[in-house]
């Protein structure tokens, strides 16, 4: 609730009762309730508007709910206007106060004959909350911070940046998801508030899950051996062809899965059969980084409807890998460019996948390039995706105690 001196000398006996107000010698400064350290008192003055902005400044950043302003030798006719605006600045561009504060009441009057001024500072947030603010230098800092936070399913991450520069924060986590969903087990929702002006701000990120933490922390704690074991699978000594083959058998062999969109993709994949062409994909990558291969994730349309496979690197060749279609037709494939009928990709953002010589020149080549299946040949069909998987409360699926064995036994 705002709060606001009716005037000054009701200020001093609600505020500062015994600390010398009258003698015009201190200045008692009144911690937040919530402030864990001694009550100070000293003298604050200013003597222009730049130290009356620092002086603000100093509250707020110390959590300091009210104080005295020592104004004697700030010119009289400027007085007024220079608390309007240095009010103005504390709340509205000063990242600090345009996050935490509520309200700055400001009253004008005298202390031992002089002119002083009495400030009451309301906050948004208890001083251990806004002590909890972490500063960092740059947008780089920043970036792993919110990594920091998506391994840890945070639920937010309040940040006071001295060089800020602007990010799409939601494509920043959405990326690291699809790059790393041995970590990420659910994409959250992600709601991002800057404060402030100038060249710093206060950044605050809020990760909404659906599931709870303590949930998606087990989840990872499932998965990961999974992804351990895929890397630990891959023959060092056997070709590209012959590793990517083999990481498709490791994860299309271990159940027969329905193809349905999960909002915990790589656990419901791994562990409950369950997971569309994204999830796939994000996994099927994953793996392959583990085991030291180049696999990126294409996303486009698949006979008009929203898909997304691999690009592999081959042998110094890019191809194609949709692990659904090489399912269907019995095993792993690639494919090239001209081979990939009724898909749809930009195809400027990735490499061409010609299978032999890369052409040098590919200016006239569309941006985008759609893929048309030839009349008698046969198109295969799309499997259907539900909008979400509601898995059962219980692993339907016993993991066995080592993957990797039991994986090598059934092969």
């Amino acid at each position: 609730m705002k709060r606001k001196m009716v005037c000054l000398f009701a200020a001093v006996s609600l505020l500062l009762t015994g600390c010398g107000w009258l003698d015009g010698n201190y200045v008692s400064v009144a911690p937040h309730r919530e402030q864990e350290q001694s009550q100070q008192t000293g003298v604050i003055s200013a003597a222009n508007y730049q130290e009356l902005l620092d002086a603000l400044e100093e509250l707020i950043a110390s959590g300091t709910e009210s104080a005295v302003i020592n104004v004697a030798d700030y010119p009289s006719n400027m007085v007024e206007n220079g608390v309007a605006l240095a009010v103005r600045y504390a709340k509205g561009t000063y990242p600090m106060g345009a996050y935490a504060v509520e309200d700055i009441a400001c009253e004008l009057g005298t202390s031992g004959g002089q002119p002083a001024l009495a400030v009451t500072v309301t906050y948004r947030y208890s001083w251990a909350q806004i002590r909890r603010i972490r500063k960092l230098e740059n947008m780089e800092a920043v970036e792993t911070a919110v990594v920091q936070a998506l391994k840890s399913f945070d639920p937010s991450l309040v940040l006071l940046v001295e060089t800020y520069e602007d990010r799409d924060f939601i494509q920043i986590v959405e990326n690291y998801a699809v790059e790393h969903p041995q970590i990420v087990m659910e994409t959250p929702q992600v709601t991002v508030n800057t404060h402030g002006g100038g060249k710093s701000r206060v950044v605050e990120l809020i990760f909404t899950y659906q599931n709870s933490r303590d949930a998606l922390r087990q989840m990872q704690s499932q998965v990961e051996p999974v992804f351990n074991a895929a890397s630990l699978y891959v023959s060092g000594e056997g070709a590209d062809r012959q590793k990517f083959s083999q990481l498709y058998a490791f994860l299309m062999e271990r159940f027969d899965y329905t193809v349905e969109t999960s909002i915990t993709p790589a656990y419901s994949l791994l562990r409950h059969g369950v997971g569309d062409s994204r999830a796939f994909a994000t996994v099927y990558a994953a793996m392959c980084r583990g085991a030291g291969l180049e696999c990126r994730i294409v996303t486009g349309t698949h006979a008009g409807e929203p898909w997304t496979w691999n690009m592999v690197l081959d042998n110094g060749y890019y191809y194609h890998v949709d692990l659904l279609r090489s399912s269907e037709q019995g095993g792993y494939r690639e494919f090239t460019d001209s081979e990939m009928r009724n898909y749809v990709w930009d195809y400027s953002a990735y490499p061409v996948c010609t299978g032999a010589v890369v052409p040098e020149d590919r200016e006239s080549q569309s941006a985008e390039t759609t893929v048309v299946a030839d009349s008698e040949e046969e198109t295969l069909p799309l499997p259907t995706m539900a909008e979400e998987t509601v898995l059962p409360e219980e692993t339907t699926v016993t993991e066995p105690d080592n993957i990797l064995e039991e994986f090598k036994k059934k092969a």
